[in-house]
């Protein structure tokens, strides 16, 4: 900071005032807000005078302080203010890191350095080997780059942007760095021409001195040196576009500075005669845009919006791109990017390159330089995005990744500080191929065929004429320069011990420093190969980075030699199986080790274990199946040899039944599949084939037989025949030896229902009879029923005990029948179980059982109608129920007289069924009585007469149908009389019963009868009809009628419910009753009669007094009730006769003013709901309604804290009353109140209780710690509580408040266990947070409620989201955005990262859970559809990432087209995670050859007039395509040449012409494809009758084709064309399909296979996990998935117990992060409770700190939480290295025998992660802490400690005592609390936890494993049986038949062919349409 009186006090300390004035451009950038003023300053050279004018023009007041700087931002001083040039340009600021206010330019000038002169010349980026120049023109911006970013202590990121959206403005290329950038001044001398590094002088900035200086050696010259000359640049900048716009910000300065040059501009400037080399800078504040006005560049905002928060940067935008240059760059993406990345190689994958086969980076360079590509085109396309650490296809990690082996050496020159390393790399012929890496987009260099040393065919495949070196400039390609090889390493001219093809595999590459030049372009060295050749250049091998003086030539041919016999390899076995000895060998030396190997690859061809061969060279040949190849030798992987064996199992087995072992070159490999089963299928037709079973008397059993029983099976002939059908009698023989003889078993085997089996008969017919058949006699009684099974097996007789029945693997034929023996026709039948006791009238069944001769059951036969006979009963049926097993005689009834209901009467039931032998059967029954049919009511006659109030009794029976009495349960007769209740009577025992109906009792008017009906029906029985019988009442003399009267004054009558009014609290007296009967009369009132009078008004009641009709005297009562009276009665004998009446009181006099309050509470604040009533009454409380209107004035009221502003007092002349309204309480605190009322001399006082107000407001009481920080997907442990209030902060538990918590913004998602809910009775509400999930970031938890309608101030809790490292949030996919897909081949690797919250890559996912899903078509949404197979990822090698799968060597489809591929990762049981779907589109493969669309049947032509008949093709399109198929070749363009030749080469066969009379016809070929609209032969052609020719159609294009033939055939007469062409369709349809149904068969029987395999594979693997279940966990057998399911379920609640009571640690750990351990309480367990209460307790001041790894996480956490938190960052830690021993240790010795077990207290720590953190966090923290059982025995520690001259640290006790360091001990100070007072460490899980954890997840690997047994044998059963289904039958057995059809058709064509010629033999040139006979007939004419 500046003021004037610091400036002038300086005024004469430096110089003085002499020399010229310097004149400055000045920018008050003072204020922000305001406009920037400039002025133009002119000043002394002294800094005190500038200082002087500064305060005069800008009115600087002399307390103002100020600062003065360059553009650079460089502080204005004495020093700087001298070294200023005239016409700079400064900045006023109030402080130095203010920010512009706005954008500001600056004028500069570039002249041109006078360098340009000197090192005058053209140079130009110019195409060399077909190259396009644009890559090295760009490489020089990314040289700039590397240099700027050299320094960057961090990722050196380089961005090359290519913009040609027209969405986003013109076409630009924009190359974008976070080096150092530049200031002001650097950004001058950028823009001079030819000012190189070496003459730049950057000091007048005054940032600081940047003289350059050479850097250090470094390997590979990798010093990123390489922005040189200050010309390639511009000049690519020129070449590249026509405008460059320059933006920079150099670290530590807070501008950026932006300067534009263009090629309008300069031409502009050349118009105007204006200095051309002048320009202006503009510097502004980051982020600014302002300035940008153009339409065509609104890139350029977003460009600039990205500079905010960058330290430093630098971006070169290039506009007016070339055409050209974008059209190279959009279709030739993949060849620059591959380009750039071959030229900064070993500047992006260090100095060893990068080699793909290891799992590490080769330096730290590798890691720290990223060069991004992006391509933008359309809108609607996405944009390409390429790092070039992706590409895997430029030359130099062709090289790397093709080496087997290296030779480094050194080269020192003339030159002095030159620097070459050279290295070269042998890639070895492997197999049956050269390794010998291909250009991707060149051709090999062409062989000079006349040069006299050509090399060999191998040579050429290898490196070819190609050269060996590659050159590296500053570790960086110089393309154009090669070196093509050094004597030493040349081809010997003579004779060479090596083969001459070894000289051409090997590669290499020159790293030289910067002290051999190169072109300004940087495309060629000058001298480079002429001073590397020189004689003074010396070649030094380097061994281990050691130099070594040897012979070069030699130690070079010595490497050579050993590459040769170590790599070059002939044979390769692939899959070891095992080591074994071989005792065949004769050598017992060569026993042992002997590899076997399941599969070789040998001449090209691969060979595997099950493949047939055939041998060669052998005695005799033979033929067989591959057992595992042997190579000698201790290998137990895949290796190269050049010999080895085969053991092969002959064929076939059954006529062999040996293996044999020969040499692997003694495999035929010319033999074919399809010869070798020939071979093998003539020896098998000799073998046992079929057998045939003949019936000699004519009863043939067939197949699935049914015969009844007793039926006799045979006799049976049988005969063994062989393929051919010969018969035979022994095996055939293959060498002399012992003849075996062949027999026949016979087995009749019972089938059991339950699945077993019994064998009856087991005979063997061991010889045959003389014409070699088999006879065995007939089998009689078959009488049991069932299935059967007659077995017939050919056996060899090898022995008495020895009879085999498979030879060779094979089983020998054999023969079975299935029969079923069932029952015979029907002859007797059995009753089946009837119940013997019936009852009349309900029906039952007679089951019957038919029989046959043999007791068996069987059908009955049809129409069979039984008879039924019962004396004394009458009997009948319904119907007859008949199937096939059972006989039933439905709804049987017998009817009947039976003695009662408790005994019954036995009968005989006869049941006869005619038409069988055995025709009737007697059964017993028995008979009861039937169900209830009538009701008997046994009364006398009717009407019955009965007096009123008296009771009638009834005698009723049920009956039958029978009119037997009948006995039922639940029988309830009921009894209706009219207004009486129901009378009900039981008659379920007996059927009978008695009935009282309750007495009559009816209203008798005027005396006169009444009559009734009575009704008596059965309860639940709808079918019982009811019955009714006539009553007579009669009128009784009992009392009826009551009268009441009151003998007063006034005589009053009371009538019955009478209303009388009489004052309150008063008497009514003498009232008096009378009593009449029904008839009228007047009853006399007696003793008796009074007894039975009762009031309701008093209990005291006077005898005498009611004798004489007198009743007690009423009290009125007191109270006056509005619509209410009091209810009086009289009644005789309990209110059978009463009479009521009703007295209304009124009031009396007043005696007091009362008060009604309508609620004794309110709330304070809010009016009283509703009104006080005033209100005059008297001495009973009754409102006497004497106040009037003019009352209201002389009533008051009064109470403490009462608002009497609203009180209103309102007459209500309905009542009477005085109403006062609008008390409300306006202050205080909640409690009682007295309200005092007044009027006249009445006074009233009312308590009323005042609550809490209206709430409006929340206060949060609890709730975690702050400031609060949570992990993204987790919760808050503790409860959030909140209390309600009103506005004076009273508590309010008002229950209808309810609260809703809600996050804000709503990005973060909360889930709460209830999402809102009401305050409790204490007006509190608690919210516990189970998870939180969002964006990283802050957020607010906000309490959301309100009050009738009315929002509630509620609090809000800040709190951040931290990323969860653990929880997967996507998936991310890396794979070559540049590679194509050709059909069939292999994709790239997939590499794919489970991406976590924070961004990490989450490395716990186990490979299995991984997918991939490829399917052809678009995009499926979010998953891919349910038919896509699942690929699963591969082992990572050892070069590639472990924290991502890779997903390696997956088969590109070999059908083109678009497809999707997708990847999924299975999170838990029941999440799944997806990737984005990624659209591929894989391409035709290489262009072979040249066909139609589809396949064309042969053409059939004649040389008639019609042209129909003359045509070959018509209208037929021909495209190039690979070898699947797919359209190639679109950009080949050529022609197509059709000629004709004979069909076997035959040279002098006579050849049709084509129209024109010409041989030859050509068409264009365009896009790859032609289309021939007709092609036919002349009229009259040459050519030969019925013969068959080739149309062949050769292209003649750039690249070599197969040519396309179509045979076609040529007749000269229709009537065999005709026919020959009908055969010709007919055969091309038959072959089309057949092969169509041999694939779809095929593929059937390969997937069978596949899920055979797949079955064999999953069994395998779950046997070995059930072995490993029961040795480790004993579990019982059998293991399947329910017994896994309960295991599991049992041990997973053990497992969570086992931990349950396990010590925690209480402190929250909210705080995470990348660099973020943890609080110090989470970082260790302890294991001892007494331990890790004083530990945790000596260690409390840092147990609830954080622990970071860096300083910067410390700080950020320490801002987050304003300087709250306590945090540790490890990297200002410093401990001591090593463990130092106990103090009684010395030297491994006791110095003392200790008491107590003392040891270091951080030994008991138990690190549950972070071991290495956690040791130094806890020596830091701990120090030497010594812990030991107890107080004395620490004494005595410490004590024999000092004795021996040692220091003692602090001892801590296991039962809480502490001593210091100092000695110290004793006191509250030095004591720890108990274990619940404090924070402590946790308790480690306990081993049980772990234990059953392993259990678990074995028991879920197995449940896995298990459930993909189970689909496998699933899908593997589905698939056979559809194999074999009758469909798959039918579709064979239709194959078959149209293979005959075609071998037919192809019989009549070969037949036609044959037929001699009509026509003799014509010259070429002749007409060919008339005979010569014909032709002397038309002379003759």
């Amino acid at each position: 900071m500046l003021s004037p009186s610091v400036s002038l006090k300086r005024g004469g300390g430096r110089g003085g005032r002499g020399g010229h004035c310097k004149s400055v451009k000045v920018c008050d950038c003072r204020h922000e807000n305001a406009g920037v003023q400039e002025k133009l300053l002119k000043s002394g050279p002294d800094f005190n005078d500038f200082l002087n004018e500064l305060h005069k023009e800008f009115s600087i007041q002399s307390h103002e302080t100020f600062v003065v700087s360059t553009t650079d931002r460089a502080v204005l001083d004495y020093d700087t203010f001298a070294a200023l040039e005239d016409g700079s340009t400064l900045y006023l600021f109030r402080r130095e890191d203010q920010a512009l206010p706005t954008a500001r330019e600056e004028t500069i000038t570039f002249q041109p350095h006078y360098d340009t002169l000197i090192q005058s010349g053209t140079y130009e980026y110019y195409a060399s080997n077909d190259k396009n120049s644009f890559p090295y023109a760009l490489a020089e911006l990314i040289d700039n780059s590397l240099s700027a970013t050299a320094k960057n202590p961090g990722v050196r990121t380089i961005e090359i942007r290519m913009l040609f959206d027209e969405t986003l403005g013109k076409p630009a290329v924009i190359v974008l760095d976070n080096g150092c950038g530049m200031t002001s001044k650097q950004l001058n001398n950028w823009a001079v021409y030819r000012l190189s590094k070496f003459l730049r002088d950057d000091s007048k900035s005054a940032s600081k001195d940047e003289k350059y200086v050479r850097p250090d050696h470094v390997p590979r010259s990798l010093n990123s040196d390489i922005s040189y000359f200050g010309v390639g640049g511009k000049q690519a900048i020129f070449y590249i576009g026509n405008s460059v716009r320059m933006i920079t910000k150099p670290v530590g300065s807070p501008d950026v500075h932006e300067m534009v040059m263009s090629k309008a501009d300069f031409e502009e400037k050349e118009r105007n005669n204006e200095d051309i080399y002048k320009g202006t800078i503009k510097n502004r504040k980051p982020g600014d845009s302002s300035h940008v006005k153009k339409n065509g560049e609104s890139f350029l905002r977003d460009l600039i919006a990205e500079e905010s928060g960058k330290e430093s940067f630098t971006a070169v935008v290039m506009t007016g791109v070339l055409p050209d240059h974008i059209t190279f760059l959009k279709d030739d993406f993949s060849v620059w990017t591959r380009e750039l990345t071959h030229i900064y190689h070993y500047y992006i994958h260090g100095v060893n390159g990068n080699d793909l086969r290891r799992s590490s980076t080769n330096s730290d360079q590798s890691s720290k330089i990223d060069i991004q590509v992006t391509l933008r085109e359309k809108p609607n396309k996405l944009p390409r995005v390429l790092n070039l650490r992706e590409v895997e296809d430029d030359m130099q990690t062709l090289y790397i990744n093709a080496t087997a082996d290296t030779f480094e050496f050194h080269v020192s020159s003339a030159v002095g500080s030159g620097r070459v390393e050279g290295l070269i790399r042998y890639h070895p012929f492997l197999y049956d191929r050269e390794t010998y890496p291909e250009e991707p987009d060149t051709m090999l260099a062409p062989v000079d065929d006349e040069s006299d040393d050509n090399e060999s065919g191998d040579l050429q495949q290898a490196r070819g004429k190609r050269p060996v070196f590659e050159c590296f400039w500053n570790g960086r390609l110089i393309p154009y320069t090669t070196i093509p090889e050094f004597e030493w390493c040349a081809l010997p001219k003579g004779n060479s011990k090596l083969p001459a093809e070894c000289y051409s595999r090997f590669s290499g590459v020159l790293f030289t420093n910067d002290t051999y030049k190169v072109s300004t372009n940087k495309l060629t060295f000058m001298d480079l190969e002429l001073k590397l050749k020189s004689s003074e250049s010396i070649f030094t091998r380097v061994v281990n980075g050691q130099r070594q003086r040897v012979n070069i030539k030699s130690e070079f041919n010595k490497w050579l030699q050993n590459c040769h016999d170590k790599l070059d390899k002939q044979t390769k076995f692939l899959r070891f199986k095992e080591i074994i000895t071989r005792p065949d060998v004769p050598t017992k030396k060569m026993q042992f080790p002997w590899a076997t190997f399941s599969s070789i690859q040998f001449g090209g061809k691969k060979y595997q274990t099950g493949q047939l061969v055939k041998s060669q060279k052998t005695q005799p040949i033979f033929n067989g199946t591959v057992t595992r190849f042997l190579l000698f030798g201790n290998h137990d992987r895949d290796v190269f040899a050049t010999g080895g064996d085969v053991e092969v199992t002959l064929e076939p087995k059954e006529l062999y039944d040996t293996t044999k072992i020969i040499p692997i070159s003694k495999i035929d490999r010319n033999a074919t599949v399809e010869a070798i089963n020939e071979n093998i299928d003539k020896d098998r037709v000799k073998l046992p084939e079929v057998l045939k079973v003949d019936w000699p008397q004519g009863v043939p059993w067939p197949q699935n037989a049914v015969r009844p029983a007793g039926t006799p099976l045979g006799p049976i002939k049988v005969e063994i025949q062989n393929k051919n059908g010969e018969s035979l009698s022994r095996m055939p023989s293959v060498t002399q030896g012992t003849v075996r003889k062949l027999g026949i078993e016979l087995r009749l085997i019972q089938h059991d229902p339950k699945g077993s089996q019994t064998t009856l008969i087991s005979l063997f017919a061991p010889d045959p009879h003389k014409t070699h058949y088999f006879w065995f006699k007939t089998i009689d009684n078959l009488k049991i029923l069932g299935k059967y099974s007659l077995c017939l097996n050919t056996v060899v007789n090898e022995s008495k005990e020895s009879k085999a029945k498979v030879v060779g693997g094979k089983p020998l034929p054999s023969f079975k029948l299935n029969f079923t023996i069932t029952a015979g026709k029907a002859e007797s039948f059995s009753v089946g179980a009837v119940r013997t006791t019936l009852n009349v009238g309900v029906p039952f069944d007679i089951p019957l059982e038919i029989k046959d001769g043999y007791d068996h059951p069987t059908k009955p036969p049809q129409g069979l109608r039984p008879e039924l006979k019962c004396s004394g009963l009458e009997l009948s049926y319904e119907a007859v129920d008949c199937t096939e097993k059972s006989f039933t005689i439905r709804g049987v009834k017998a009817r009947g007289k039976v003695q009662n209901y408790q005994q019954s009467k036995p009968y005989d039931l006869k049941v006869t069924v005619p038409g069988l032998k055995k025709d009737s059967q007697t059964i017993k029954i028995s008979l009861l009585p039937g169900k209830p049919h009538s009701i008997h009511v046994t009364q006398g006659d009717e009407p019955i007469t009965v007096e009123n109030g008296n009771s009638v009794t009834f005698n009723v029976e049920i009956h039958d149908e029978a009119g037997n009495i009948t006995a039922h349960p639940k029988l309830t007769v009921r009894c209706q009389v009219p207004s009486l209740a129901a009378v009900n009577i039981d008659c379920s025992s007996t059927g009978a019963g008695q009935l009282v109906t309750k007495p009559i009792d009816l209203l008798i008017i005027k005396g006169e009868p009444q009559q009734v009906k009575v009704k008596f029906d059965l309860l639940g029985w709808k079918n019982v009809s009811p019955v009714e019988r006539e009553l007579n009442v009669l009128p009784s003399t009992r009392v009826a009628r009551m009268e009441l009267c009151c003998q007063n004054d006034e005589n009053l009558i009371l009538r019955n419910k009478d209303k009388i009014e009489w004052l309150a609290g008063g008497v009514l007296e003498n009232l008096f009753y009378k009593l009449y009967d029904e008839a009228g009369r007047e009853v006399s009132l007696t003793a008796e009669i009074a007894a039975t009078i009762k009031v309701n008004w008093t209990a005291d009641v006077n005898l005498e007094d009611l004798v004489q009709g007198k009743l007690p005297d009423i009290q009125v009562p007191s109270q006056v009730q509005l619509k209410k009276t009091g209810f009086y009665q009289v009644s005789y004998k309990d209110q059978s006769v009463s009479a009521s009446f009703t007295i209304t009181p009124r009031p009396d006099e007043p005696t007091r003013l009362k008060a009604t309050v309508p609620q004794n509470t309110m709330k304070l604040g809010e009016p009283l709901p509703g009104n006080i009533n005033l209100e005059l009454v008297d001495q009973y409380d009754n409102v006497t309604k004497t106040l009037t209107s003019a009352c209201v004035k002389l009533f008051s009221v009064e109470a403490e804290g009462l608002d009497k502003s609203a009180l209103i007092f309102t007459w209500k002349g309905s009542s009477g009353s005085v109403v006062l309204t609008g008390v409300r309480f306006q202050s205080g605190t909640p409690g009682s109140r007295e309200m005092v009322f007044s009027y006249k001399n009445y006074v009233e006082r009312v308590i009323v209780e005042v609550t809490a107000g209206v709430p409006t407001q929340f206060k949060l009481i609890s709730g975690p710690e702050m400031p609060l920080q949570v992990l993204n997907d987790q919760g808050i442990p503790t409860a959030f509580v909140i209390q309600l209030c009103d506005q004076w902060g009273n508590v309010s538990p008002d229950q209808r408040v309810v609260v809703e918590l809600r996050p804000s913004p709503p990005a973060l998602k909360v889930r709460t266990s209830v999402t809102s809910q009401p305050v409790n009775a204490e007006g509190k509400v608690s919210f516990i947070v189970e998870s939180v999930s969002g964006p990283k970031g802050y957020y607010q938890l906000e309490f959301i409620a309100s009050f009738n309608k009315r929002p509630i101030n509620s609090p809000a809790v800040n709190l951040t989201v931290i990323p969860n490292p653990n929880k997967p949030v996507s998936l991310s996919v890396e794979y070559n955005t540049n590679a194509t897909f050709p059909a069939a081949g292999v994709f790239p690797v997939f590499s794919v990262t489970v991406v976590s919250d924070e961004g990490s890559p989450i490395t716990t996912f186990n490979p299995a859970v991984a997918s991939m899903f490829l399917w052809m078509g678009t995009p499926s949404g979010g998953t891919p559809p349910i038919t896509v197979p699942e690929l699963k990822p591969s082992k990572p090698k050892a070069n590639e990432k472990k924290d991502r799968f890779h997903f390696r060597d997956k088969e590109i489809p070999e059908k083109a087209g678009d497809y999707v591929m997708q990847f999924s990762l299975l999170v838990d049981t029941e999440n799944v995670l997806y990737s984005d779907q990624i659209t591929i589109h894989v391409g035709a493969n290489q262009p072979v050859k040249l066909g139609p669309d589809f396949e064309l049947p042969a053409p059939v032509v004649s040389y008639t007039k019609d042209i129909a008949n003359r045509t070959l093709v018509e209208n037929m399109t021909l495209r190039i395509t690979d070898s699947y198929g797919n359209t190639a070749g679109q950009d080949l363009e050529g022609k197509v040449v059709v000629s004709i030749k004979s069909h076997d080469d035959d040279r002098n066969k006579r050849l049709p012409l084509f129209e024109g009379k010409t041989n030859k016809v050509q068409f264009c070929l365009k896009k790859g494809k032609i289309n021939i609209p007709r092609l036919a032969i002349m009229q009259e052609s040459p050519g030969e009758d019925n013969s068959l020719y080739i149309l062949l159609f050769t292209p003649e294009v750039s690249t070599a084709l197969a040519p396309f033939k179509l045979p076609f055939h040529f007749y000269n007469d229709s009537s065999n064309q005709r026919i020959m062409a009908e055969l010709s369709i007919k055969k091309h349809a038959l072959t089309e399909e057949l092969a169509s149904q041999r694939e779809y068969y095929n593929t059937y029987r390969e997937l069978l296979q596949e899920l055979t395999a797949q079955l064999q594979d999953a069994s395998s693997k779950e046997a070995d996990l059930r072995n490993q279940l029961i040795l480790n966990m004993n579990i019982p057998k059998p293991v399947n998935m329910q017994s896994i399911d309960r295991l599991i379920n049992e041990k997973t609640p053990e497992m969570k117990r086992s931990h349950t009571n396990r010590r925690i640690c209480s402190i929250p750990n909210q705080f995470k992060g990348k660099d973020v351990l943890g609080k110090v309480g989470h970082l260790a367990f302890v294991e001892d409770d007494d331990a890790a209460r004083v530990i945790s307790w000596h260690i409390r001041g840092y147990i609830d700190c954080v622990i970071t790894r860096t300083t910067e996480a410390a700080q950020i956490i320490y801002r987050e939480t304003q300087g709250r938190q306590k945090v540790m960052p490890l990297d200002s830690v410093f401990v001591n290295s090593g463990n130092r021993p106990l103090p009684h240790m010395k030297n491994g010795r006791m110095v003392f025998n200790p008491p107590g077990n003392p040891m270091f207290a951080k030994d008991l720590l138990i690190y549950p992660g972070e071991k290495e953190s956690c040791e130094i966090v806890f020596k830091n923290i701990l120090r030497d802490t010594i812990l030991i059982d107890d107080l004395d025995s620490a004494n005595h520690y410490r004590r024999a400690v000092v004795q021996n001259k040692m220091p003692c640290p602090t001892i801590l006790t296991r039962q809480g005592d502490m001593i210091s360091g100092q000695g110290m001990f004793g006191g509250a100070q030095n004591k720890a609390p108990p274990i619940r007072d404090l924070q402590v460490f946790a308790a480690p899980l306990p081993q049980e936890y772990h234990d059953l954890n392993k259990q678990i997840e074995m028991l879920n690997k197995y449940k896995s494993v298990l459930k993909s047994k189970e689909d496998a044998h699933m899908d593997r059963e589905e698939h056979r049986k559809a194999l074999t289904s009758p469909d798959m039958q039918n579709k064979q057995r239709e194959m078959k038949e149209k293979e005959k059809h075609l071998e037919q058709i192809e019989r009549q064509l070969a037949s036609m062919h044959t037929k001699p010629a009509k026509r003799g033999a014509e010259s070429a040139a002749e007409p060919s349409g008339i005979t010569p006979k014909r032709t002397r007939q038309m002379n003759n004419k």
